[in-house]
């Protein structure tokens, strides 16, 4: 029985990845199983230890916290959000404890990482993916999808990915490879994972001296190319530099700033439980949140999304600033074994792993609804992924008495 679920759960975490590409229902429905074999395990060898991990006991604390703020409303949505949760612990703790795993998964990752830029260049080149999708209607690239959503992943994928392959080729090769990546970010023309690529890339620097100077042939890479996008691809510069630079200096008014108030005036009418799981798209368009920077009406329900677009603020939402204060604790409590040994000993798969989890997490940017797949399939992939190398570094370091 135990090795059933054993083989069952590697094998959903392996083929994760092809269906966070292509099927992201399947994918879910991986996850869970994944979930739920983990649970069945422990179950079967009374082996419960995972729940005392200092990640997980916060986890508990926030989703309980959640699951009693989403009494009124989002109860059930709020319940099943916890397969999430137990399906990186199951990553850490049983699935990836085997280092052949751990290396499977970073390539089948790495591959699905080139597999977005090839269809990307395609993309550019032919002005049609493999699927036959154009570019989207302001100039974004859409890679291997038909909306505009291969920035996100791409962004997150692609430090894991490049840093270990750099590690193993020439000087000039790895750092070909880091530029060409930084440039194929540029290319789909998506603002915020571009800034959270030059966020990933300054860590990058840090961390790693010795690729300092492919970063900074990436970043000078990547700042001629937007400049050159003025004459060569006129929509990607709109985007990336007159549109953008036009919603920053009219914030308040643009659909960001306007999200963001509407998001405070719910915070500041349920500041101790929020509006429950979900509570931004349920309540939205009630006129009591209509509420401008500048007096008015904030835009009506003209304005109203899915998510307020940044998970500090959903959590703040969702769960009032208790389930604020609890969901940093959470996201420190990932960052801190993400982080273990990283400046002493900086193995450039885990930088690549801590990279991707900072920049999925950072507090100043425009996100996707927290739970939301795939973009949160392949975050909680690449945790779990991490913090099981976390385990096994931190084990081998106590095996060796350092």
């Amino acid at each position: 029985m135990l090795m059933a679920l054993d083989r069952i759960a590697v094998l959903c975490i392996l083929v994760c990845p092809v269906f966070l590409l292509h099927g992201r229902a399947v994918a879910d429905v991986l996850m869970v199983l994944t979930s739920l074999c983990f649970l069945a395990r422990s179950a079967i060898t009374r082996d419960w230890a995972w729940l005392r991990t200092g990640w997980v006991i916060v986890a508990a604390v926030w989703w309980l916290w959640l699951l009693a703020c989403s009494v009124r409303g989002g109860l059930m949505q709020a319940v099943v959000a916890v397969r999430f949760l137990v399906f990186v612990a199951a990553a850490e703790h049983w699935v990836l404890r085997i280092p052949w795993r751990r290396a499977w998964l970073a390539r089948i990752t790495a591959i699905a990482a080139l597999y977005i830029a090839l269809q990307s260049l395609l993309q550019v080149v032919t002005g049609r993916n493999l699927q036959g999708y154009r570019r989207w209607g302001d100039g974004e690239i859409t890679g291997p999808f038909e909306h505009p959503r291969a920035g996100a992943p791409f962004s997150r994928l692609l430090f894991p990915a490049v840093l270990p392959a750099m590690a193993w080729m020439n000087r000039w090769a790895g750092r070909a490879l880091l530029v060409a990546s930084v440039l194929v970010v540029v290319l789909i023309g998506q603002r915020m994972p571009l800034l959270l690529t030059g966020l990933g890339l300054f860590v990058t620097a840090l961390l790693l001296p010795r690729l300092r100077a492919g970063v900074l042939a990436a970043c000078v890479g990547a700042v001629l190319l937007v400049a050159a996008s003025a004459v060569v691809v006129p929509p990607t510069f709109y985007r990336l530099v007159d549109k953008f630079s036009n919603q920053m200096e009219h914030f308040p008014d643009s659909p960001y700033g306007l999200i963001a108030m509407r998001a405070a005036a719910m915070i500041e009418a349920h500041p101790v439980t929020g509006l429950g799981f979900d509570g931004f798209r349920r309540d939205c368009a009630e006129p009591e949140y209509f509420r401008g920077w500048r007096g008015g009406d904030g835009g009506g329900a003209n304005v109203c999304v899915q998510h307020p677009h940044n998970h500090y603020l959903q959590a703040a939402v969702e769960s009032g600033f208790p389930g604020l204060i609890l969901f940093c604790a959470l996201v420190l409590a990932w960052l801190r074994p993400l982080a273990a040994g990283l400046w002493r000993d900086p193995a450039p798969l885990r930088v690549g792993l801590f990279v991707a989890a900072l920049v999925q997490e950072w507090p100043i940017a425009s996100s996707s609804d927290l739970l939301s797949m795939p973009l949160s399939g392949w975050f909680f992939l690449l945790l779990g992924l991490g913090l099981a190398e976390s385990r096994a570094y931190m084990t081998a370091r106590t095996v060796r008495g350092v």
